[in-house]
């Protein structure tokens, strides 16, 4: 059990995402940001599985088959394209569907903290990219969400943060839709 280097990885995190949706000019959705990590469903799965290199949710996955911290964290924060599936009554399947512009963008600041966190000193503006297509054949999300967030990605790479930023930040003050 890691409670405290739980604590500290899990807030310097969110402080990353908090500054992340500054830069994209949504700052209180930043404030809001991973507040159910928190909680004890997710506090304390996080800290006996934690390991300091990637989510504890991985961990408890292996061992149990499921991460009840993940099931938790995904149907409360609308920023994961996990919580976007729906009943489609015309097909009777649950389907993914487009996310809000607002939660694409703090998806994309919370992968870009995410990778700084993980990755350490060695981290690249690729490797969220590199993260984003190793799974992209199998992540069930809608196409256009896909896509946008492939976009930004990809500019991250290319272009840097100070671009992408300013990119994303525009885009949310002009634009409803993506």
């Amino acid at each position: 059990m890691h409670p405290i280097k739980h604590f500290k990885t899990i807030t310097k995190h969110r402080h990353r995402v908090i500054a992340h949706c500054a830069k994209a000019g949504i700052l209180w959705q930043g404030l809001r940001h991973d507040l159910s990590k928190y909680s004890p469903r997710e506090f304390f799965p996080g800290a006996r599985y934690y390991q300091g290199t990637r989510s504890p949710n991985v961990a408890e996955r292996l061992e149990k088959g499921y991460s009840e911290a993940w099931l938790h964290h995904k149907g409360r924060n609308r920023h994961h394209f996990e919580y976007w599936t729906d009943y489609n009554p015309y097909t009777r399947l649950t389907e993914p569907v487009k996310m809000p512009l607002r939660y694409v963008a703090e998806m994309f600041c919370d992968r870009v903290a995410a990778s700084k966190i993980y990755r350490g000193d060695k981290y690249t503006n690729s490797d969220p990219l590199e993260y984003f297509m190793n799974s992209k054949s199998i992540r069930v999300i809608h196409p256009e969400t896909s896509d946008f967030l492939e976009k930004l990605l990809r500019m991250l790479e290319e272009k840097g943060e100070r671009e992408t930023f300013g990119y994303l930040k525009d885009y949310i003050k002009n634009n409803k839709d993506y």
